[in-house]
C-alpha cells in the first residue's frame, strides 16, 4: 500500500504528459508449439531512458496488471519475465526495463486446431524523471505458425535460470507488524551487482527490500513480510520466491523450507 500510494503521488505531475510520447505496445503473434499452446509476446517501447517494473516493482513502483477479458478461444495466458534491471532514485529500489522489453505470453487455447484472438488491456507505470500511469489496449489473431521469432527467441533466452542452491533454508521469526525471514544458501557468485528479491506468493503481502551478505559462496539475505493493515497471516515457504539479480542475468529458486 505504501508503495502504491508513493507510486500514485508521484504520478500526479506527469499527467500532461501524453501516453503515446512515451509508450507504445503492440502483440508479438508468435508461433504454435507442439503441444498446441501458442508462444507470443507483449512488446513494449519507451521513450529514451524511461522506464516500468517488473512483477515485484521494489519500493515505489506498480506492477502490470493483464487482462485477457474478451480474448476467444483462450484457456490460459502465462506471463514470462525476461531479467530485469534494478534501479536506485532517492534512496529507493525499484525493479524493472528500461527503453523497451518484450514479455514472452504463453497462451493455452481451448481447441488447438482453431485460431486464438487475443485481447490484453495492461495497466502499468512508467517513470523517467516523474512517472505516470499507462493503459494499453492490444489484440491480436493467433493462427498455426510454426515459424520461431527471433524477438521472442531472445527474450526467452533471458528469463532467469532456475537454480537449485544447496542448502537452501529460510528461518522464520516473528516481529512486531509480521514475519522477518532468513535465507541462507551455498550459491557461487552470479555477477556483479548480485540483489536479492523475495516474493511471497501472496499479492496482500509486502515484502521489504532484502539485506545480503556473502562469504564465498555461502549467500544470507533477509527480508520482513508484512500483511495490509499489520494482520496476522499464515507464511506458505512453497509459495516464496527468492531472485539473485546480477549484471547480465539472473537465477531464481521457487520455495523456501525450514532449516
Amino acid at each position: 500500500m505504501k508503495a502504491l500510494l508513493l507510486a500514485l503521488l508521484t504520478a500526479t505531475p506527469a499527467l500532461a504528459t501524453e501516453q503515446d510520447e512515451v509508450i507504445s505496445a503492440q502483440i508479438l503473434p508468435g508461433w504454435q508449439q507442439s503441444n498446441g499452446h501458442h508462444m507470443a509476446a507483449i512488446s513494449l517501447t519507451l521513450a529514451p531512458q524511461w522506464k516500468t517494473y517488473w512483477r515485484s516493482p521494489g519500493d515505489a513502483g506498480i506492477p502490470p496488471i493483464f487482462d485477457w477479458a474478451g480474448s476467444q478461444n483462450v484457456k490460459s495466458v502465462r506471463v514470462l519475465w525476461p531479467s530485469p534491471e534494478v534501479f536506485h532514485t532517492n534512496g529507493m529500489q525499484t525493479i524493472g526495463y528500461h527503453d523497451a522489453v518484450v514479455l514472452p505470453i504463453e497462451v493455452v487455447p481451448l481447441d488447438a486446431a482453431k485460431p486464438v484472438a487475443l485481447q490484453a488491456r495492461v495497466d502499468l507505470g512508467v517513470c523517467k524523471d516523474i512517472c505516470m500511469p499507462a493503459v494499453v489496449d492490444l489484440t491480436a489473431r493467433l493462427g498455426e505458425s510454426r515459424s520461431a521469432d527471433p524477438q521472442i527467441e531472445a527474450a526467452l533466452r533471458d528469463l532467469p535460470k532456475l537454480a537449485q542452491a544447496a542448502g537452501l533454508s529460510c528461518q522464520v521469526q516473528p516481529i512486531k507488524d509480521g514475519l522477518r525471514v532468513t535465507a541462507q544458501m551455498v550459491l557461487a557468485v552470479q555477477g556483479a551487482g548480485e540483489t536479492v528479491i523475495f516474493e511471497a506468493g501472496d499479492p496482500a503481502i509486502w515484502v521489504s527490500e532484502a539485506q545480503s551478505q556473502r562469504r564465498g559462496d555461502r549467500l544470507t539475505a533477509v527480508a520482513d513480510f508484512v500483511a495490509s493493515g499489520g494482520a496476522a497471516f499464515a507464511l506458505d515457504r512453497s509459495a516464496i520466491t527468492l531472485t539473485v539479480l546480477h549484471q547480465g542475468g539472473s537465477v531464481e529458486m521457487q520455495g523456501c523450507p525450514a532449516p
